[in-house]
This record gives structure tokens, C-alpha cells and sequence, in this order.
């Protein structure tokens, strides 16, 4: 009995634990596309906007002046933001790196 209760804790415990993740991000984002200034849009986030050939992406970086790569086609890297889409907008993408 007492073998099944510490069983049963062990169990517990190993189930109620998550990974240790940043709350605010989930998953790697890798794309390529056209940085555009954000403009008038249905969803309210974002600062940027990354149009690739089949998807479009909400872009934000709080290390990256994004201003820098306007217009210019270019490969991003970053975590998708956890939350987004809201709205039927696109993913937001929080970008760590922007090559040409």
C-alpha cells in the first residue's frame, strides 16, 4: 500500500509539472519575404509586417529597428508570440534576426 501511494505521488507530481518555457513564446519562426511598414489593419499588434509567399506575418522586435529593412527582401528568425492570432489577423512573430 504504502508502495502505491508513493507510486501514486511520484505519478502526481512528474504530471503536474510543464517544461520550463518563456510564457510569452512558443515555437521558432523562420521566414522569407518583404518587411512592410504597418499600416491601417483589422488587427491591432505589430508594428510590421513580413509578406511572404503564402502567409503573412505580424512582425515586433524590441532589439531590431525593423525600419532598417523596409521594402527589402529578407529571412527573419524568431518565436511565434503565444496568444496570436487574434482576430483572424496573422501569427506575430517577436524577431531575434533579420538576414538579406
Amino acid at each position: 500500500m504504502k508502495k502505491i501511494l508513493i507510486l501514486s505521488l511520484f505519478v502526481a507530481v512528474i504530471s503536474g509539472c510543464s517544461p520550463l518555457k518563456d510564457a510569452n513564446h512558443t515555437g521558432s519562426v523562420t521566414a522569407s519575404g518583404t518587411i512592410q511598414k504597418l499600416g491601417m489593419t483589422t488587427f491591432q499588434y505589430g508594428t510590421h509586417l513580413l509578406k511572404a509567399d503564402n502567409k503573412t506575418y505580424a512582425l515586433k522586435s524590441g532589439s531590431i529597428n525593423l525600419d532598417t529593412y523596409l521594402d527589402r527582401k529578407v529571412k527573419i528568425k524568431g518565436r511565434k508570440v503565444k496568444g496570436y492570432p487574434i482576430d483572424g489577423g496573422p501569427e506575430l512573430v517577436d524577431v531575434t534576426l533579420v538576414e538579406f
